[in-house]
C-alpha cells in the first residue's frame, strides 16, 4: 500500500489513510508559483529544506532509503496555464542497476508529478510523473510497476551525463497527458515533488527551483 501511495500521490487513498500519515507544512522558496505545500511521508522521511545554493534560494531534498513527498492539492486550469516549468539538479546518480520498470527500482533522484482525481471513483485517478531516470532513456514512458497504467512515468532526464548542472524543463501538460492516457483534460487536482530511494536503499541529494504553472509561451 505504501508503494502504491508513493506512485499515485496520497490523494488517491481514502481519507482515513491520509490522516494516519505524517503531514506538516513546508515553506517553499518565494519565487515558486504555488502557494501551499504539505510534507507527506511514506517510508522514512526525505528531508526537504530551503537552502542557498550558488547564491540562489532553492529547495534541497535529502533521501536516505526514504520516501516522502512535498504535495500541493489545488485545482489547476490547464486552459489558462497549460505549461509546467521547473528546474532541478542532482550531483549523483542512482546507477543503471536501478531499473525503474521493476518494483525494486521505483526510485528517482528527482521527480515531479501531476494528478487528476477520479471523483468518487478514486480508482480512476491518474498521475503523470516527470522523472530523472537511472536506466530508462530520455523520452521513454512506462507504467508505474506498483500502480499500473493509471500512473505513467516519463523520463525527461536520465543517467549521469548532466550531474551537477541545473536542468530546465517546460512541459505541455495537456499534450503529455493525451500521449500518456489518450485523454484530453482541462484541469489538474494536484502536484507533488519527490526524491525517493526507499526501494533501492541508497542515499541521494537533489535540488528543485522555479516550479510553476504558466500560460502558453
Amino acid at each position: 500500500m505504501m508503494n502504491l501511495a508513493k506512485a499515485i500521490a496520497l490523494i488517491l487513498l481514502p481519507i482515513a489513510a491520509l490522516q494516519a500519515m505524517a503531514q506538516s507544512r513546508i515553506l517553499a522558496p518565494n519565487n515558486w508559483g504555488i502557494a501551499s505545500w504539505e510534507l507527506r511521508s511514506f517510508l522514512g522521511e526525505t528531508v526537504y529544506r530551503v537552502v542557498t545554493l550558488d547564491d540562489e534560494v532553492v529547495l534541497q531534498a535529502d533521501s536516505n532509503a526514504s520516501a516522502s513527498a512535498m504535495f500541493s492539492e489545488q485545482r489547476v486550469d490547464l486552459n489558462a496555464t497549460p505549461l509546467l516549468q521547473w528546474r532541478w539538479r542532482t550531483d549523483s546518480a542512482l546507477g543503471t542497476e536501478v531499473d525503474e520498470t521493476f518494483k525494486s527500482g521505483d526510485d528517482y533522484a528527482a521527480r515531479i508529478y501531476v494528478v487528476r482525481k477520479g471523483g468518487l471513483a478514486f480508482w480512476r485517478t491518474k498521475a503523470l510523473n516527470y522523472v530523472w531516470a537511472s536506466k530508462q532513456a530520455v523520452g521513454s514512458r512506462w507504467p508505474n510497476p506498483f500502480a499500473g497504467n493509471n500512473v505513467q512515468m516519463l523520463a525527461v532526464d536520465s543517467g549521469s551525463t548532466e550531474l551537477g548542472q541545473w536542468r530546465h524543463h517546460v512541459r505541455d501538460i495537456k499534450a503529455d497527458w493525451l500521449a500518456a492516457f489518450g485523454e484530453t483534460i482541462d484541469s489538474l487536482d494536484g502536484i507533488a515533488i519527490m526524491t525517493d530511494t526507499d526501494n533501492s536503499g541508497l542515499a541521494i541529494k537533489s535540488w528543485y527551483a522555479d516550479v510553476r504553472f504558466t500560460p502558453q509561451l
